[in-house]
């Protein structure tokens, strides 16, 4: 038993050493490369929102893909102490309860809005799922403040009672809308993402 347990914990610190060995500050990076790769979300010279961004991974990555023609923002509670390119702007605030100060320094018209919060876990599926819920109905809201027409959304949420309740508003939002599990993602996590394309 202890050592399927081993080798379950070398697998999944295959992500957390590859991320080190790219520079990339956590693994969670993979899981926005997965989407990249299948969908094609982000392209050079796009306006990118990084909602939740701390520790930065999402937010290097998202600036690779824009390159300097393009422009990435993020916010977060936590202070980001990642080194960035000059293109790449990172403040601290409750997604929450965004005021028009923040609104206003971090912008609008983004080709692209991502959300990779999550709150902090209870241990209560229910519990958990709710907050998840909360937190994706603020970037959800976000997002169709500062989204340009036809711009996509890539938001994270636990798997709970809620699910279908935020699938059916993304359906709403946009022309079209995916459910993904990346590959990357810890084989235990309830974390799903949906993905709104085409915004209407």
């Amino acid at each position: 038993m202890r050592k399927a347990a081993a080798k379950h914990n070398r697998w999944q610190d295959h992500y957390a050493r590859r991320a080190k060995k790219e520079k990339f500050p956590a693994r969670s990076v993979y899981k926005l490369k997965e989407m990249q790769q299948k969908y094609n979300l982000i392209k050079n010279g796009d306006k990118v929102l990084d909602l939740g961004c701390a520790p930065g991974s999402w937010l290097l990555y998202a600036a690779k893909l824009t390159g300097n023609k393009g422009g990435v923002v993020g916010i977060d509670l936590k202070p980001v102490s990642a080194k960035f390119p000059s293109y790449v702007r990172v403040y601290r605030g409750n997604i929450l309860c965004m005021d028009d100060d923040l609104f206003k320094r971090t912008g609008k018209d983004f080709n692209v809005v991502l959300s990779d919060m999550s709150p902090a876990t209870t241990g209560s599926r229910h519990v958990d799922s709710a907050r998840s819920f909360n937190l994706c109905q603020a970037a959800l809201s976000i997002a169709q403040e500062t989204l340009v027409s036809g711009g996509s959304f890539v938001c994270k949420i636990f798997h709970g009672e809620d699910f279908k309740t935020f699938s059916d508003s993304v359906k709403q939002e946009f022309n079209r809308h995916k459910i993904f599990k990346p590959q990357s993602s810890r084989k235990a996590s309830k974390e799903i993402y949906i993905i709104g394309f085409g915004k209407k």
